[in-house]
């Protein structure tokens, strides 16, 4: 049997693991955070556990499936979870087949349903019993109620109330409930991600926002690429890119030979003659207008050549690729 949850839900592991005891089962932990929970829930004596009970995942296939007990992290359907890795054949101990019995222990959090049931999917086709949250009592929710917030409030009797830790419409809900209990309105925030809140003895307000949200890690910089470069890097994954060889006169800005054309990423049909011929023709009609409307600088060529290009390809295609004019000077 394998059981998964919250790694922090310590009374929900051990009692797992005091009923393994009970009914002769050995209990193995998979996943970094759920062996940091035992292991520190273990040694600050919060969870007592009997010698023998627990053994290291690589000796699982010493213990017969009837006799063992595995504890994993993934209840919410993590791709680099021990559940996940299981499910679609990763884990390196552990496979899982028809006979096994997986139960989920925990509710989706918003937003996580669709990773949870293509485990659960993966789990049914290979034979395993998957018992989840839908259609069972299994899993009682760790946060509270409405009348045990209400109880909550009664007992602390709050100067402010800042509803934390959920999607707005659940923070407007309980700011609701508080102010039915007769709190002032003038004493509630409901805050958003980057927006300050400035407090005193008697007041609550907010300040000045800042930044954040997420920070992208790129090699060894840390939140050092913009959104400028980022835009470019979905563009060329998505789309590709075309680089346009030109070369042209110093003397009057004619184009001297055929533009080169290098694709990557990008599908045009290179065996195709009247399409390279079609490019070709906006490149050299891109020129001439430069020509024409005395338009010399290089950055005013290029910013030419890309917009008939781009407007060309998006018309013929229904591609935006990057295109990179690239100008040489004879």
């Amino acid at each position: 049997m394998l059981l998964t949850t919250f790694a922090s839900n310590v009374d929900r592991i051990r009692q797992v693991i005091a009923l393994a005891e009970k009914y002769g089962r050995k209990v193995a932990i998979s996943g970094r955070s759920m062996e940091n929970a035992v292991r520190l829930s273990i040694g600050l004596g919060y969870m007592k556990v009997p010698e023998g009970i627990l053994i290291d995942m690589k000796k699982i296939r010493s213990v017969p499936d009837d006799r063992l007990v595995i504890i994993s992290t993934g209840s919410q359907g993590e791709s680099m979870s021990a559940l996940y890795r299981m499910a679609f054949s990763e884990h390196r101990q552990v496979e899982i087949g028809p006979g096994d019995r997986v139960i989920i222990s925990a509710s989706a959090i918003p937003g996580n349903e669709n990773a949870v049931i293509r485990v659960v999917d993966e789990l049914v086709a290979k034979g395993a019993e998957a018992i989840y949250e839908r259609g069972t009592d299994l899993h009682v929710s760790g946060h509270a109620c409405r009348e045990e917030m209400k109880m909550i409030y009664a007992l602390t009797k709050p100067r402010f109330f800042v509803p934390v830790h959920g999607e707005r419409h659940m923070l407007s809900k309980s700011s609701e409930m508080i102010r039915a209990l007769g709190h002032d309105p003038r004493r509630i925030l409901v805050g958003e991600n980057g927006l300050t809140m400035e407090f005193t003895a008697k007041t609550a307000r907010f300040g000045e926002p800042v930044a954040a949200g997420r920070v992208l890690l790129d090699g060894i910089g840390t939140g050092d690429v913009g959104s400028i470069v980022q835009r470019d890097r979905r563009q060329l994954a998505e789309e590709g890119m075309l680089v346009v060889v030109l070369t042209i006169s110093a003397e009057d800005g004619s184009l001297l030979s055929e533009p080169d054309l290098i694709g990557r990423g990008f599908v045009f049909e290179k065996e195709s003659e009247r399409q390279t011929e079609e490019l070709r023709r906006v490149t050299a009609e891109s020129l001439a207008y430069c020509r024409a409307h005395k338009i010399t600088d290089r950055a005013g060529i290029k910013a030419r050549v890309k917009a008939n290009l781009s407007g060309y390809l998006y018309k013929t295609t229904k591609r935006s690729p990057m295109i990179i004019p690239v100008i040489t000077e004879v």
